[in-house]
């Protein structure tokens, strides 16, 4: 079983307007520690979240009052809350939306609890990692490299001429990622933890499609690339980091 992080049981908050689907899962992630809530709306879960910390949120894509995945973008825009999508919908481009909305993970209906429960243990384990990560990374002002420039507290990145590029949230915790850890080979896997991109093995190349995006916003034809793909190994990024703090 997970256990309570100083005595206080992790909160999932479960949104699915099927009331077996709600019961089932307060009864099956309460078995193993978990402290569960279960709503049937957007408004009712709105509630839950002005009065109560929430760790997680399992959100039903289809409710009766708004659609799943534009709560999941909405939600984004406001905080890092732990996100897991569920639908019927069997989709794949519903799957890519919805992760590239801001959801962290997706399960399609049926679904078998205990795969509910391992993506919860591993999302639950990463956000705490980024916790961590974001504590360390609160005394530094802005990172520098290669003539760039990325304010931490401003979120903004400024190229060599001055230009504010603007960044995904993906593409700049994928930055970040990379200049907490210049010029070393970082894993998809590594990438995938620090950067909060879905992890799922079918979603495993989103790594890839984010790392081109901001290739194409940080390197010009002519420069010497920023990003190095080690074949086999993952991705480093080679410039010298300086850090402001």
């Amino acid at each position: 079983m997970d256990l309570p992080t100083l005595g206080v049981a992790p909160h999932v908050l479960v949104v699915d307007d099927d009331p077996s689907i709600r019961q089932m899962l307060v009864d099956f992630l309460g078995d193993y520690d978990y402290k569960v809530s279960a709503v049937a709306s957007s408004a009712e879960m709105t509630e839950v979240l002005t009065g109560s910390v929430i760790d997680l949120l399992v959100l039903d894509v289809r409710l009766p009052d708004e659609d799943g995945i534009q709560i999941a973008r909405r939600l984004r825009e406001q905080s890092d809350l732990a996100i897991i999508v569920i639908t019927g919908r069997r989709d794949e481009a519903d799957r890519v939306m919805a992760l590239e909305l801001g959801a962290d993970d997706y399960l399609t209906k049926p679904f078998s609890p205990r795969e509910l429960l391992a993506r919860v243990r591993a999302l639950l384990r990463r956000s705490k990692m980024q916790s961590v990560a974001a504590k360390r990374e609160a005394g530094i002002r802005a990172y520098r490299f290669a003539g760039w420039e990325l304010n931490m507290g401003l979120r903004r990145l400024s190229s060599p001429q001055g230009k504010v590029i603007s960044l995904s949230n993906g593409e700049y915790n994928l930055l970040t990622a990379f200049l907490g850890a210049p010029q070393r080979v970082l894993t998809r896997a590594q990438l995938l933890e620090l950067s909060r991109l879905h992890d799922d093995e079918v979603y495993d190349r989103s790594i890839d499609v984010q790392i081109g995006r901001l290739r194409r916003k940080l390197e010009t034809e002519g420069q010497p690339p920023l990003i190095r793909t080690d074949r086999g190994a993952g991705y480093t990024f080679i410039p010298k980091v300086e850090i402001l703090r």
